[in-house]
């Protein structure tokens, strides 16, 4: 399945692949669909009009796991691919669904995933999404992601997302759109890190239509060198709910952030909330770290990975 250590080592960092998976996958590879697993419960198959796949999902599902990695491991390639995940009633999944690139030229590579969930009634679904870029000494193509997720929830269904670009990418514009209904939530948790000239953007818009409805946005930030993040989300409340948006970042050197969240609410029992903070690693601890031996530069990565975990 795996054709190159270049391949091997990308699927472990944005999946956790080290060899052929288990439960029902989709590997992408250089635009093509390179190996591919169905399973009585988790069916894959192509879009007609050749733009991605879809995931079916049969009622009932519980315990099973589906992981659709895409590597791109060329300069100048440059993809847009949809895939619809149609997750019947009372099912209980984990979906994996990272992205790498690994660019050797000088020519921008890209990679743009729209994933749309359709999510049943009373359904649980934990979806995992890592995006990661390298590039070979002296090249100077970009890497360049632009994820799009929907996300609709029918009574009573859950779903939790956790997303992590923290190496390599150097252009991204994010954005997820969730509609929960009744009795649903939504939990999402988002972990970024730029450096260099890099630029992140993440927006995130859930509306709570339902009774019982909530939805928690957390996203968590670093920016260094003169790299560039933007965190805008807004949840707005229709009926009975509760919702929460924060995001907590680090800025480092010559480094910008920008953080906008925003509630809107037209409901009297939407009870919405929401938190931004942005700040330098504190002195202090910088000061704790080095006197037990660690230099400034590790103290200072000890102090991010742990805020990024």
């Amino acid at each position: 399945m795996i054709i190159d250590d270049i391949e091997k080592r990308i699927l472990a960092e944005v999946a956790d692949i080290h060899k052929t998976p288990t439960g029902a996958y989709n590997i992408r590879y250089n635009g093509e669909a390179q190996d591919r697993k169905s399973t009585e419960h988790i069916i894959i198959s192509n879009k007609e009009d050749g733009s991605g796949i879809d995931i079916n999902i049969v009622d009932g599902t519980k315990n099973e796991t589906c992981c659709i990695p895409v590597v791109i491991a060329k300069t100048g390639h440059h993809e847009s691919v949809k895939n619809d995940f149609f997750i019947g009633e009372d099912c209980d999944v984990v979906i994996v669904a990272g992205c790498g690139i690994h660019n050797c030229g000088d020519q921008d590579s890209s990679h743009d995933g729209i994933h749309r969930f359709y999510v049943g009634k009373n359904s649980k679904v934990k979806y995992i999404e890592k995006h990661y870029g390298e590039a070979d000494d002296g090249s100077k193509g970009g890497n360049i992601m632009n994820p799009s997720t929907e996300i609709y929830l029918e009574d009573g269904a859950s779903l939790e997302m956790e997303s992590t670009q923290i190496k390599g990418i150097d252009s991204t514009k994010r954005y997820t759109k969730a509609v929960v209904k009744e009795n649903a939530s939504l939990i999402i948790k988002e972990r970024l890190l730029t450096n260099g000239t890099q630029f992140a953007e993440s927006k995130i818009d859930a509306e709570l239509v339902g009774d019982n409805s909530s939805a928690n946005l957390i996203s968590r930030s670093v920016a260094t060198d003169k790299s560039k993040i933007s965190f805008i989300s807004n949840i707005a409340g229709r009926a009975l709910c509760n919702g929460h948006t924060e995001c907590d970042a680090i800025i480092m050197d010559d480094a910008k952030i920008l953080a906008v969240p925003a509630l809107d609410a037209d409901h009297p029992d939407a009870a919405l909330i929401h938190e931004a903070a942005i700040g330098k690693i504190a002195g202090e601890q910088l000061i704790k770290l080095q006197t037990l031996g660690l230099t400034r530069e590790e103290a200072e990565a000890a102090i991010v990975n742990g805020f990024l975990k």
